[in-house]
């Protein structure tokens, strides 16, 4: 059942469906989260269950404000602090060292948990009047609502589409950013990037004085975090990253006997075949990360079998998008 968001009664509907222990199609700006008390180990074993998620793989649990780091961590370095205060609310999640006792399911067993403000406007009513609850909820597990490995939802359609009409979610519309959130391990004494999103590293150092290392330069005791395996986000059809000479080279070979293919890509190119489905993927990253999981799922809903992407710059601007490309081609 989709509900409006907006609506205060909804809010109210999803806050002690929570509460209750349920699951809930949760928007945020980066994509929509299935989502659960974190707190209740039976509700977020039936995330696990819902999404064919792995149990010792982490989920990212979602809080009103920063106040309530408190209930889940045992301590916040200055850096970490100074990104809570440049970038809460927002699409930045921060591991942080676990208060012993609390979430242990949603962390999947380790000692660190990751911590995440949304600024979304429902996600953020729906935190705020969960805490208000008697007995109130403090946090929410909410990895993407999608089954596990395959494209996030953007969309309350999307959420549907992946669980059902039983499933209760709150429509807040389509998300703005599009991808996950950026993902910082604050407990190694540095900020260590897990995964690229919105926020950039750019944007880290600049926030805190530190420019973060890539996980590769510090792989001991790498805590596992959501989005991070090798293959993920993918369609059902085969996706190829090529460049666009590649792309124009394998469109000329197929000529006009092309067909269940589809290709996103900048650079314009000649097609032979009118069955080939083209869509121009758009020159600045923001708009392409806030339309990526979409375009595929569009892609997917037409049956093709490939889908040609032309690869995104190596620039700085594009890593969260390029990210996701690369762990949809290795699925």
């Amino acid at each position: 059942m989709i509900l409006n968001g907006n609506l205060p009664a909804a809010i109210d509907q999803a806050a002690h469906a929570l509460q209750r222990g349920e699951l809930l199609g949760l928007p945020t700006e980066t994509v929509y989260g299935l989502a659960a008390d974190a707190d209740n180990e039976a509700a977020v074993a039936a995330i696990f269950a819902a999404k064919g998620r792995p149990s010792n793989h982490p989920l990212i649990v979602h809080v009103a404000d920063a106040a309530a780091i408190t209930r889940f961590a045992k301590e916040v370095p200055l850096f970490a602090q100074q990104l809570i205060d440049a970038f809460w609310p927002g699409p930045l999640t921060l591991i942080l060292p676990r208060l012993a006792g609390r979430v242990s399911a949603a962390t999947g067993g380790q000692d660190s948990v990751g911590l995440r403000c949304p600024a979304h406007p429902v996600a953020h009513s729906l935190l705020q009047a969960c805490t208000k609850l008697q007995p109130p909820v403090w946090g929410v597990a909410a990895p993407s609502a999608n089954r596990f490995g395959r494209v996030s939802p953007t969309t309350a359609a999307h959420v549907q589409s992946e669980f059902g009409d039983d499933l209760l979610v709150l429509d807040g519309g389509e998300c703005a950013v599009g991808i996950e959130s950026t993902i910082i391990d604050c407990t190694r004494g540095v900020p260590v990037l897990l995964r690229p999103g919105a926020v950039s590293r750019a944007d880290i150092a600049r926030a805190c004085g530190i420019t973060p290392l890539s996980k590769e330069e510090l792989p001991a005791h790498t805590p596992r975090a959501s989005g991070t395996l090798l293959a993920h986000y993918a369609p059902d059809a085969k996706v190829r990253l090529m460049d666009a000479k590649q792309l124009q080279a394998g469109l000329d070979l197929l000529g006009a006997d092309a067909a269940h293919l589809a290709v996103y890509a900048r650079t314009p190119l000649q097609m032979a075949s009118a069955k080939v489905q083209l869509r121009r993927m758009p020159d600045d990253a923001d708009a392409a990360a806030r339309e990526l999981f979409a375009t595929l799922r569009h892609f997917d809903a037409t049956g093709v079998r490939l889908i040609w992407i032309e690869t995104p710059p190596s620039t700085p601007a594009w890593e969260g998008v390029r990210d996701r490309l690369q762990r949809a081609a290795a699925a």
